[in-house]
This record gives structure tokens, C-alpha cells and sequence, in this order.
């Protein structure tokens, strides 16, 4: 029953993997898009939403079949309960990533993006890469100090929303792109929670403890 079990881990170990893998190209992609006024590119992130869906739910399948069969105790269960979470994160972020790309498609191709924009897109990446590079070598300070830089998102989607709201003002003609502008970055900051749901995860995963409402007391130690 042990080897058993220990292979049906492993397996959620590669899937889970594989997933993240999935995500984290359709979230690029979608930036891509953006960044390029790609319609095409934005199209595929659109149409590969299908394919995470159903990989979403033969991972959901697998951890409840695992529990089901193998009534896992102690670290093996907590794996499990972490990578059912992971899995339903992973599949928002790739609904975020056809939201943003269906909005590059009703972007003004002559509209010109601000610097806070590219800047959010960045740094939003640059968290989810580092978050799955946790998960894939589950790293705790490097899942921790993901949760820790969601404030600096927080604070450019702040930011950038002011200079949207300027923009509006100033150029009211332009008021539909700058509406999109907004939902994207909402978009971008909704991937960045999901990131750190995933680090939360992953802290409980190795750790046993519940990060949730505690960040800071994870940060001090």
C-alpha cells in the first residue's frame, strides 16, 4: 500500500509540475501579446484555456482517487490537501491569462501603453516564476519572500490606476482603451494573489502551518 501510495505522489509531483509549466507559458504569452499587439498570439492564449481546464480537473481526479483509495496520514495528506489548492490557483491564473488577452484584442493598435503598465506586467511575471520555481523545488524562504512581495503590486495597480484616471481626464476620447487598461491591471494584480496563495501552499506543504493571516510572523523568523 506504502509503494503504492508513494507512486500516486509522484505522480501529482509531475503533474502539478506540468501544470504550473502550462500556466506559466499562457500568462507570458498573454503579456507578450500585449506588449506586441500580438491578435494572434492572444487568440492561442485564448484557445489553450481548454487544455488547462481538463488538465485542472485530471489533477483534482487523481488527488481525490489518492484519498480515497490510500487514506493518506501526516505528510503525504497534507501534500495532497496542497496540491488540491495549487491546482485550483494554477487554473485561475489561466483564466486571468485569457481575460487579459481577450482585452488586448479590443485595444486601440495605435494606443500607447505607460511605462507603470510594462513595469506591472514585469515584476507580476517575475513573482509567478519565482513562485513556481518554489513549488518545483520546494524552497520556503523563496515561497515566503513571494508572499512578502505582493504589497509592491498592490501598490503599482494603485499607481497605475491614479495615472489611468489622469489619462481619462486628459484624453476622454481614449476612454475605452484606457477601460481595458484598468481591467488588465486588474487581472495582472488577481495573478499576483494567486501567486501568493500558491507560496502560501507550499509553506504548508513543508512546513505543517497555516500562513494564511500570519505573513508577518513568517517574514520575522
Amino acid at each position: 500500500m506504502a509503494l503504492h501510495l508513494q507512486r500516486e505522489i509522484e505522480s501529482l509531483k509531475r503533474k502539478i509540475l506540468k501544470l504550473s509549466a502550462y500556466v506559466e507559458e499562457s500568462i507570458e504569452a498573454a503579456v507578450i501579446a500585449i506588449e506586441n499587439k500580438d491578435d494572434e498570439l492572444a487568440r492561442k492564449v485564448i484557445e489553450s484555456d481548454k487544455s488547462i481546464d481538463a488538465f485542472e480537473i485530471e489533477v483534482e481526479e487523481d488527488c481525490l482517487k489518492t484519498l480515497a483509495l490510500h487514506q493518506p496520514v501526516a505528510t503525504d495528506l497534507r501534500f495532497i490537501i496542497a496540491v488540491l489548492k495549487i491546482n485550483n490557483d494554477l487554473e485561475r491564473i489561466g483564466d486571468l491569462a485569457v481575460n487579459i488577452a481577450e482585452r488586448s484584442l479590443s485595444i486601440n493598435k495605435s494606443f500607447v501603453f505607460s511605462g507603470s503598465l510594462i513595469s506591472m506586467m514585469e515584476k507580476v511575471l517575475a513573482m509567478l516564476k519565482k513562485c513556481l520555481d518554489a513549488l518545483v523545488k520546494l524552497d520556503l524562504n523563496l515561497a515566503i519572500s513571494v508572499c512578502a512581495s505582493d504589497d509592491e503590486i498592490d501598490n503599482l495597480y494603485r499607481e497605475l490606476f491614479d495615472k489611468i484616471k489622469k489619462g481619462i481626464k486628459d484624453e476622454p476620447h481614449k476612454l475605452e482603451d484606457y477601460l481595458h487598461i484598468i481591467s488588465i491591471a486588474r487581472h495582472l494584480e488577481r495573478v499576483a494573489d494567486h501567486a501568493t496563495n500558491i507560496s502560501e501552499d507550499i509553506v504548508y506543504m513543508i512546513e505543517g502551518k497555516i500562513m494564511r493571516h500570519h505573513g508577518e510572523d513568517f517574514k520575522k523568523n
